[in-house]
């Protein structure tokens, strides 16, 4: 591959072997698109709508980057392919009409539910989301409630609720959520993540934010795969052992 995008770029403007270099490049990643894309495919969009925008990601992704920079493609290409699959849902997903700020919101919300579940072993509370995004809760309730907009269903739809095959959506609309009581006790997470030292922090952004392997962050540091999941392992047990503390 970087022999291609060297190849790609020694190219003038214009020249038909550019063009067919660019297309082979993109025939050889197109398993990357298809895997992103399928990471979104439980938000209620048709998997061949994702993919295709998934494609569009790729496609900027191979024009973008610059081999001279010393990167790899994967690792540059991930968070643009990303980036065009979470604007596909914001800009055209949603069946309601919701504030861009929500919308926005409601993405990072996606994004930390799943790096906290990672480190926490369970699903995160409204507290500990907006501890991780330097919000408060109640915006957080908000996002997590405008990600229902991404399809509307009718209250008549027939749910399945403790055995009885005639409830309908509706049914369940008065259902108490006593979880949110308990929200305040888990405020104490975001501090626990500042006491990390500055090389523990890049490793946990590159990790659970931007996405990275466990191969790329060690090719970014200067290490090994192995070290990487030690220094990983050590650090979730620390947080862990202090939160439960």
């Amino acid at each position: 591959m970087t022999e291609l995008f060297a190849e790609l770029a020694s190219c003038d403007p214009g020249d038909p072997r550019g063009a067919a270099l660019r297309d082979q490049i993109v025939a050889l990643t197109l398993p990357l698109a298809r895997n992103i894309a399928r990471r979104f495919s439980s938000r209620g969009e048709e998997m061949d709508d994702l993919y295709q925008v998934a494609c569009v990601g790729l496609i900027h992704a191979v024009d973008r980057f610059d081999p001279a920079r010393g990167s790899g493609f994967t690792s540059f290409a991930v968070p643009t392919i990303m980036g065009e699959v979470r604007r596909y849902f914001r800009d055209h997903a949603w069946a309601a009409r919701v504030p861009r700020r929500v919308k926005d919101l409601s993405l990072d919300v996606g994004k930390a539910t799943e790096a906290l579940s990672h480190r926490l072993g369970r699903s995160p509370t409204a507290a500990e989301l907006a501890a991780e995004l330097d919000t408060d809760p109640d915006s957080v309730i908000e996002a997590i409630a405008a990600a229902g907009a991404y399809q509307t269903h009718s209250l008549d739809s027939p749910v399945v609720r403790d055995g009885d095959t005639d409830a309908t959506l509706a049914d369940t609309l008065a259902a108490d959520d006593n979880e949110l009581e308990k929200s305040e006790l888990h405020l104490a997470l975001r501090p626990l993540i500042e006491k990390l030292s500055p090389r523990e922090k890049r490793i946990v952004k590159m990790r659970f934010f931007e996405e990275r392997t466990q191969t790329e962050i060690a090719r970014e540091l200067g290490v090994s795969q192995v070290q990487v999941s030690r220094l990983l392992s050590k650090i979730l047990a620390r947080i862990r052992t202090d939160l439960d503390g």
